[in-house]
């Protein structure tokens, strides 16, 4: 196999780990139901399938980043294959409710594991430009159209054949995508536990991530974000946010270099995915609700009505996304992006009680589609853009942490507040339906101001693409293995 066939060949290995760990954040929710029927969850506990996921997750992302930089990225690619497919199985045996959430909790520990370090391979193992931004690409694409993706999968699984599927299937697949990377992935050494062995910054930013995500999906949105717990429980997180920079400041071999954060590319980028991650998370849960609440889908009807945004991301993402990044550079491209996505948002927030899907839901799924496949891309070309080799692995793990945040604390605030509203609607007299429909407005108009808030960051905090006087466009950054040091703003 010649080299440019073995990286390409590698890269759909590694995207084919990435769908298997992102299809697990939404491939669960169709088949709640089901699974509360059948283990006997209580309506409270059931949010717990979910939510023991996202914890360990979103907790260990940032940790798992780094440790790829330190012992080897592919070791770490396949150790958290091998976690997830294992838990994969346990989760698929499961006969209670302790043994299903402490099984997804496993899960969550090896999705971190697998995902963490997938971005900083791809950019390692694509230095050209062109050929980076089309990798960058596909991964971004199987990255954020995973969710949707997972909603079909999720839906066909559970009613043809029972819950148990959802996670048996990825048995087979884990065992053959780690196969297949020991053969085709670089088993580099890593920079060694001597250049990074900060101890007390890991055990601080991974308490701090696990402690804020509970408190984001387990209290704020349960009790409110003005209860006692929710206060106490993300002041603590904060607290041990604001020790774990501390001792970055003052360690010799610190977790996360603070210098990273003083490229404004890598800043902005990363405070561009936690609104991103928030508005369109939220408006995937919000929205199959929404089809099955008050139009009535089935869950399988839930997953091709948003089918479009797989099919419309793809052929951005792969096909279009790069030669116009090439051209115009990534900001640009990724602010158009942005504001088809708050334009898609928008609109769902006008969906009727009665609404007909070509005229109502399919636009707004084009709009999304389109929209995340011009964003996303652009979006971690941004987030890698001037790193340092020995730091990929961080920068990657850091992109995939505000990510999660952002979809955890999208959901979070958007429910509450589709739930507020729709209780008030109630108790004023409108009907169910009407109630919900007015609810799920609300948060889509919230969403879409989020969207247009990472417009706003875009404009002011990314820097502007050089492009020379004759016309002719030219990278946005330097390649990763070129870059001596972080471009500084």
């Amino acid at each position: 196999m010649t080299s440019d066939r073995r990286r390409f060949a590698a890269l759909i290995v590694l995207c084919t780990g990435m769908l298997m760990i992102v299809l697990d954040i939404t491939i669960v929710n169709v088949a709640l139901p089901a699974i509360r029927d059948d283990l006997g969850f209580s309506e409270a506990s059931l949010a717990w399938v979910v939510n023991a996921y996202m914890i360990a997750f979103g907790g260990l992302l940032l940790l798992a980043g780094r440790l790829g930089d330190l012992l080897g990225r592919r070791r770490i690619f396949v150790t958290g294959l091998g976690v997830f497919t294992a838990a994969s199985a346990a989760c698929g045996l499961a006969q209670n409710e302790a043994w299903l959430v402490a099984a997804r909790f496993v899960q969550g520990v090896g999705g971190a594991l697998t995902s963490a370090v997938i971005l900083g391979m791809i950019v390692t193992m694509f230095p050209e430009p062109r050929e980076q931004a089309r990798a960058i690409g596909a991964y971004a694409f199987v990255a954020s159209a995973g969710g949707a993706v997972g909603l079909l999968a999720g839906g066909s699984l559970t009613q043809a054949i029972s819950w148990h599927w959802i996670f048996f299937v990825n048995i087979p697949i884990g065992i053959a995508t780690a196969v297949c990377a020991l053969r085709l992935l670089d088993g580099e050494r890593g920079i060694g536990w001597e250049s990074g062995t900060d101890v007390l910054g890991a055990l601080t930013v991974t308490a701090s991530l696990m402690l804020g995500v509970y408190t984001i999906v387990g209290q704020a949105a349960v009790h409110g974000w003005t209860a006692p717990a929710t206060l106490w429980l993300g002041a603590a997180s904060v607290a041990l946010l604001a020790l774990f920079v501390v001792r970055e400041l003052v360690a010799e071999n610190p977790l996360v270099p603070m210098g990273i954060f003083r490229s404004r590319n890598v800043l902005g980028a990363n405070l561009i995915q936690v609104a991103g991650g928030a508005g369109m998370f939220g408006t995937f849960f919000l929205g199959s609700l929404y089809l099955k609440g008050v139009l009535g889908y089935s869950a399988i009807e839930i997953g091709l009505a948003f089918l479009p945004t797989t099919v419309f991301m793809a052929a951005m993402s792969i096909r279009f996304t790069e030669p116009l990044v090439s051209r115009y550079g990534a900001r640009p491209v990724m602010i158009a992006g942005l504001l088809l996505i708050a334009a898609g948002l928008a609109e769902f927030a006008f969906a009727p009680v009665h609404a007909n899907y070509w005229a109502h839901v399919l636009p707004v799924v084009t709009l999304l589609g389109v929209g995340a496949g011009l964003t996303f891309p652009a979006l971690m070309t941004l987030a890698m853009s001037g790193v340092r080799p020995e730091e990929a692995g961080l920068a990657s793990g850091l992109v995939n942490t505000t990510g999660q945040v952002g979809c955890a604390l999208g959901l979070a605030v958007l429910a509450a507040l589709s739930t507020s509203r729709t209780n008030t609607l109630t108790a004023h007299g409108d009907s169910v339906k009407a109630a919900l429909t007015g609810g799920y407005h609300l948060a889509f108009w919230v969403a879409a101001a989020v969207v247009a808030v990472a417009v706003v960051i875009a404009r002011t905090v990314l820097k502007p693409a050089a492009v020379p006087a004759t016309g002719e466009p030219v990278p946005e950054q330097p390649p990763v293995e070129t870059a001596p040091v972080l471009e500084y703003a």
